[in-house]
């Protein structure tokens, strides 16, 4: 694979629905989904020491999650985020565990510094 063959492949893989969804009605407002997409290639080569066989490799990868909506009602439009719980207790669980080391730490450089 050539890597123009590799950019086509990409171009006809992302597109703007892969963005935001289709539009839909509920309760007489408009809901539009939004995802949070990246991506990346890449691609190399190389040959072997004494120069007898050579190799080459391309590829690219994209990740989407959602990112919230976009709500249209009365003619007004509003954002409403997307809450990722595994990020929120993931991020509660790094807190808590710099707390535990943390804590008595702090506390005990505190109890010598009042002696």
């Amino acid at each position: 694979m050539q890597i123009e063959d590799l950019l086509r492949k990409t171009k006809n893989t992302v597109d703007i629905h892969q963005v935001f969804g289709e539009p839909y009605d509920r309760d007489g407002m408009t809901i539009i989904p939004v995802a949070r997409v990246t991506g990346g290639g890449g691609g190399g080569s190389g040959m072997a020491p004494r120069g007898a066989e050579t190799g080459t490799g391309m590829g690219y990868g994209f990740r989407a999650e959602p990112a919230g909506v976009y709500v249209i009602s009365g003619g007004k439009v509003s954002w409403q985020p997307a809450v990722n719980a595994n990020r929120v207790i993931g991020g509660a669980f790094v807190v808590a565990i710099a707390g535990i080391i943390g804590v008595p730490r702090m506390l005990k450089q505190i109890r010598k510094a009042l002696r």
